[in-house]
């Protein structure tokens, strides 16, 4: 028997078998963005959030590719803090951090303790987010590490921003914008 006619052409474009093809998506592992002309020591102005308008001393780059940064603590109220990069603006100005010993912090550092809900019948009627006795005691512990942390970073930055003449007030004052000031001409 001769083949039958095709009435309809079909497109180019068109798969000769309909099955549907799956598109497997890559996961590409997280690498942090690389920094755009900042150094550890460097003085940089934070531009969102609680402490905005500060004046911060960068330490370094963390895994997750947010900046380490702090006040110090004493001078300005800003402490041990991670940033992203994008809300910042990096200024000529540089502090010696060479005793500055930032090593052990990572973004672990940062984790706080969540609340589980306990299982029994206490727990169910337990308000949500509250710690356990044991918990409480971590999140404790944990927080007077945080304070031992910021004093020793905080008084090897003090030694060095002593060092040179008016940085400490320079650190303390808070940067703002007038209605007379042309943004793009500023000089950082």
């Amino acid at each position: 028997m001769p083949a039958k006619k095709r009435t309809v052409r079909i497109g180019n474009w068109y798969k000769s078998d309909d099955e549907k093809v799956h598109f497997v998506r890559k996961r590409k592992a997280p690498r942090p963005a690389q920094l755009r002309k900042i150094v550890p020591g460097q003085v940089l102005i934070l531009l969102s959030g609680r402490f905005q308008g500060k004046r911060v001393v960068f330490l370094k780059q963390l895994k997750s590719g947010l900046l380490l940064v702090t006040g110090p603590f004493k001078i300005n109220g800003v402490p041990l803090k991670r940033v992203n990069s994008a809300y910042v603006i990096p200024t000529s100005t540089k502090v010696d951090v060479t005793g500055v010993n930032a090593n052990q912090i990572d973004d672990d550092y940062f984790k706080r303790t969540q609340a589980q809900r306990r299982k029994n019948e206490q727990g169910f009627w337990a308000k949500r987010g509250e710690l356990t006795a044991e918990q409480q005691t971590a999140e404790k512990t944990r927080l007077d590490g945080k304070r031992n942390t910021q004093k020793s970073v905080d008084a090897a930055l003090i030694t060095a921003i002593k060092k040179t003449q008016l940085l400490k007030q320079y650190l303390g004052a808070r940067f703002t914008i007038g209605k007379t000031t042309r943004p793009h001409e500023l000089v950082f």
